[in-house]
């Protein structure tokens, strides 16, 4: 547990977290909104997915800083909920200097939960409400905000998959700087424990646990239903000094987190993406950070899914 007794995203300095969460519909949205702004990049290895301004977080490309991420249910509808989160931020002046506006940096990632609820979409309007109550108190964990439509294990068909959700965690380093991850964990394989056993997936036949996703898809079982209804999606977010490589660099090593605590992830079905930001709080080593966010990553989506009644963690 961090000394300040959050072990969430939120525990590192220059970030606030905030939910949209709709019930009805069954979808939502979560934004990462960096009030003194962020170096970031990101790193999409699914081949399934949906985004706004990720070209523009590539090292070497002009606009090093964002302004906030979002992450949102809704498919690519989803996407258009960033125009709100943009006109929260213009009202206050945020965003890059271009002539004589300031545009929001707003880079945004979807993931797919249109089959669970009423098959609508969070909008501007959504996004603009989770910016209004986002803050830096501990993130609120299980089906709000981006988690509230996630469902994992599809490799049978949405009948046999289990809830997903939303998840965070942090890694304190020696010495100073933190690494915190939120994911919203939406997947097609299982989510599994340091054991490889499975928490949440592919339900077997009532009564007699899970299924391993993984052998089902070796032993020839086509994914039913499950084409575009995945997609995990990541942020990092730490305090330690990184420029956009180094943020790229961290991104490729975070999705090893989701390798280890999703089986299987990356696939045709999945469209995994990570993004990192770096807030510059503290001076500290890129490999450090990279190793830290396998580890937040991995116990941020295995809480995704232990939101239960028993309340245990197990990260």
């Amino acid at each position: 547990m961090i000394a300040s007794g959050n072990d969430t995203l939120t525990a590192v300095d220059g970030v606030c977290v905030g939910h949209y969460t709709d019930r009805k519909a069954v979808t939502g949205l979560t934004v990462i909104l960096f009030p003194g702004g962020a170096v970031a990049s990101g790193s999409v290895r699914g081949a399934a997915p949906g985004t706004r301004e990720v070209a523009l977080m590539r090292p070497g490309n002009t606009v090093d800083e964002v302004n906030a991420f979002m992450l949102t249910g809704g498919s690519a509808y989803g996407l258009d909920a960033a125009a709100g989160v943009m006109r929260y931020l213009g009202e206050r002046g945020m965003g890059f200097a271009a002539g004589k506006s300031m545009v929001p940096i707003v880079p945004a990632a979807v993931l797919f939960d249109l089959e669970v609820g009423d098959a609508v979409a969070p909008d501007a309007l959504a996004g603009y409400s989770a910016c209004e109550v986002a803050n830096s108190d501990p993130v609120p964990q299980g089906a709000v905000g981006a988690g509230t439509g996630c469902t994992v294990g599809k490799v049978l068909g949405m009948s046999r998959a289990s809830p997903g959700g939303l998840g965070s965690s942090v890694v304190q380093l020696g010495g100073g700087g933190m690494v915190g991850a939120l994911a919203a964990v939406n997947s097609m394989g299982n989510v599994v424990d340091g054991k490889g056993s499975t928490l949440a997936g592919v339900r077997a036949d009532p009564g007699t646990g899970f299924l391993s996703a993984e052998e089902c898809v070796i032993s020839g079982f086509t994914p039913k239903g499950a084409t575009g209804c995945n997609t995990t999606l990541v942020t990092v977010v730490t305090d330690v000094m990184l420029d956009k490589t180094q943020c790229r660099r961290v991104a490729e090593m975070a999705h090893d987190g989701l390798a280890i605590s999703i089986r299987p992830c990356h696939t045709s079905f999945d469209g995994d993406t990570v993004f990192v930001a770096s807030t510059r709080r503290s001076p500290g080593d890129p490999d450090r950070v990279g190793v830290a966010a396998v580890r937040a990553v991995s116990c941020a989506v295995r809480r995704a899914v232990s939101q239960g009644p028993d309340g245990m963690d197990r990260c």
